[in-house]
This record gives structure tokens, C-alpha cells and sequence, in this order.
């Protein structure tokens, strides 16, 4: 499996750049995915992109959900289109957020059908 190194420490990503564990996450890790993704090759990460994805991990937190780009912009007080803006799509902002691989809607069908009830 794939990994990052940040300050000595490996951080596991999967294939995707999908952080594989939520709790690993912090700002330098973030700072090194965006790197990796090439987002910003500075770190600190700007203030408005730390307020996105501060945002988005405390929205995943509370509802094992992912934010709706829009919303996420509104909570801000940024454009409506921030993730647009800041991270070139808001996939790669869940990346550099820490949070887990997006299911895309066909795999829930497909893994259902696996389980066979």
C-alpha cells in the first residue's frame, strides 16, 4: 500500500490518494497530500483552504456524510464555488481532508448483490 511521509512518520493512502485512516490525519498531512495532489507545494495551506477542509472533516464527523461543495462554500462565507477554486475539484479537497474513498453510487448496488441475503 501506498504511504506519504511526514515527519518521519508513514501515513497510509490507498491507489486513489485516500487517506486510509481518518485519525491520521493532521494539517501537515494535509499540507503533504496537497503536494502530492499538486495543490500547493507551500505549507502552511492558505487560511481559506484550512477553513474547507476543517469544515468538511467536522460536517464527515458529525454525519458519516460528505458535504455538498455549495454547503461547504456557504459555512465558509466563500464563493459558491470555493472547491472549485481552491482545490480544482472537491473530490481532491476530500482527499486533502482526510476523509475516506467516495463509494460511487453503482458500487452499493454491486456490493449488495454480493452479499446475498
Amino acid at each position: 500500500m501506498p504511504a506519504i511521509e511526514v515527519e518521519g512518520k508513514k501515513i497510509e493512502i490507498d491507489e486513489d490518494d485516500f487517506l486510509v485512516n481518518f485519525e491520521d490525519w493532521d494539517e501537515k498531512v494535509a499540507c503533504a497530500l496537497a503536494d502530492r495532489l499538486g495543490v500547493s507545494q507551500t505549507c502552511p495551506l492558505t487560511k481559506e483552504r484550512i477553513e474547507i477542509i476543517r469544515f468538511m472533516r467536522e460536517y464527515y464527523k458529525k454525519f458519516k456524510a460528505f458535504p455538498v461543495p455549495r454547503y461547504i462554500c456557504l459555512n465558509v462565507h466563500e464563493p459558491k464555488n470555493c472547491t472549485y477554486e481552491e482545490f480544482f475539484d472537491p473530490l481532491t479537497a476530500y482527499k486533502i481532508a482526510g476523509l475516506p474513498r467516495v463509494v460511487a453510487y453503482g458500487e452499493i448496488f454491486d456490493e449488495i448483490r454480493k452479499l446475498k441475503f
